[in-house]
Order: structure tokens, then sequence, then C-alpha cells
């Protein structure tokens, strides 16, 4: 079971776990087996157990892809609670949240749970093509050495990129990271063409009350890059951005956004 609007992947099975139909639309047949509920609804899930055999639920904590929708505390603790007692496994995507991201290692770890899988890559090769599968104790022997291999898996160049970022990844980085984080939610939570802020660290998501596109264009030409999720302007600046630079583009962004309101 998985989320709608969520976004996993665009291998074959992964993009049959993404909760948004429009991804699938060239890719049939799916593989099957996926049933995808609202986010933060837990009688959702509810219904979808006693509905279906469901093994295994995955979620991002952040939907990225989907809107920069956060996941509420009480839901993902609610979710947790009702895995451990239906014998569910819970799985995590931290692609896009992981590795420093939302201001700890791990996005999960914003709300006090365990999972038993986390998936992550991105972030952590910090532009090496990486991505690794954490697996909690429950799940610890489900594979024997060959069972799961990859071409490319583990090659010495991406690992020693992997061990770089988390080396650097430690309190007080992550501690600039959140603080980086409130520094952009103060600045957009209210600011004039602001419809709506949402985000957790650096990765944030604002509606803005004027036209999207239009707005997209006018911070290319004033040097600002950012992307696009659904309805809203989605801000994912490195890690270790510094503050003037950070500064600088959100005056930028406040700018646009205002003579577009």
């Amino acid at each position: 079971m998985t989320l709608e609007n969520s976004f996993h992947g665009r291998t074959l099975t992964t993009l049959a776990a993404t909760g948004q139909d429009h991804f699938h639309e060239l890719f049939q047949p799916l593989t099957p087996g996926f049933v995808s509920v609202p986010a933060n609804d837990i009688e959702a899930v509810k219904k979808a157990v006693t509905d279906n055999k469901v093994c295994a639920v995955m979620i991002e904590l952040i939907q990225g892809e989907g809107g920069v929708n956060v996941l509420t505390n009480d839901y993902v603790k609610d979710l947790s609670e009702l895995c451990k007692k239906e014998d569910i496994l819970l799985l995590i995507d931290e692609v896009q949240t992981g590795n420093g991201r939302t201001g700890e290692l791990y996005c999960y770890m914003n709300y006090g749970i365990m999972p038993d899988v986390i998936t992550t890559a991105k972030g952590l090769g910090g532009g090496l093509p990486i991505g690794a599968c954490l697996l909690g104790e429950k799940v610890q022997d489900i594979f024997a050495p060959g069972d799961h291999g990859s071409t490319f898996g583990g090659n010495p160049i991406a690992c020693a990129g992997a061990l770089t970022v988390i080396g650097r990844l430690t309190p007080g980085f992550l501690s600039e990271v959140k603080a980086k984080g409130e520094y952009l939610k103060m600045s957009f939570t209210g600011a004039k063409g602001v419809e709506s802020f949402a985000g957790m660290g650096l990765m944030a998501g604002i509606r803005p009350t004027g036209d999207l596109a239009k707005i997209m264009n006018e911070l290319i030409g004033k040097g600002v890059l950012a992307l696009t999720a659904k309805d809203k302007l989605r801000l994912l600046p490195a890690l270790n951005i510094p503050f003037e630079d950070l500064k600088k583009a959100v005056e930028i962004i406040l700018s646009v956004l205002e003579e577009n309101a």
C-alpha cells in the first residue's frame, strides 16, 4: 500500500507503487498488487488493511513530486502503531528527504518512529549515482549475499563519495540546515503573494497567489533556478548553501511573488 500523490521512481514496479495515475499512462501493464489511499487519513489506511491483504506500507514523509505535502506527526505515529499491531512492514522512501535534507540524517527521525525499511539515494552520493536500502531488525536476515545484486552496485567510487557525504552530516551541520529551514519558513509564511508555505529543513514548497509559470520564468531571468511541484514553487537548495546566498535568493523570490500577487 502507498499514498495518493506519492512518487517512488520510474522503474516499472516503483511506477506501479507511485500513487499518481498520469505517471502510469505510457507504461502499462504495471506490476500488480498496489493500492493507494489518501495521505494523512488513518481511517483510509485501516479500511485498506481490512479490504486487502496488505503486507507492507510505503510512504514519503514529505511528498516532493506530489506537492511538498508534509505528513502530520499524529498520522505517522498512528500508522507506525497500526503496522506493528497488524504485522505490516513500514517502508519509508527517503530518496528526497534523506541525508540531511530535513535537518536530521533521515526524515523519520523528526517523527520519533522506527521503520522496517528505508530507501535512500540522490543526496547520498552528493552527485554520484548511488542508492541504498537499509533493513531494520525485523527484516535484516531476509537477504543472503548474492540475493540482491546490481551491475554497478556498491562500486568503490560511489561508495567513497557516499562516505564523504555521510561524514559531513555532523550535528553542527544539521543544525545549520534546520536554521536555514526556519529562515525560509519565517520569510515566506504570510508574505505578500504567498498563499501557503509547507516544508521541513531545506525542502520547501510555496503556493503563490499569482501565476506559477510566469513566476518561474521571472525567477530564471533574475538568476534563481527553482522547481515546481503541482501548484507550488519548490525549493531544494544545496544543504551547504551560504546564508548570504540563501538570503539573496529569498529576497529575489519575495520580490517576484509580490509583483505577481
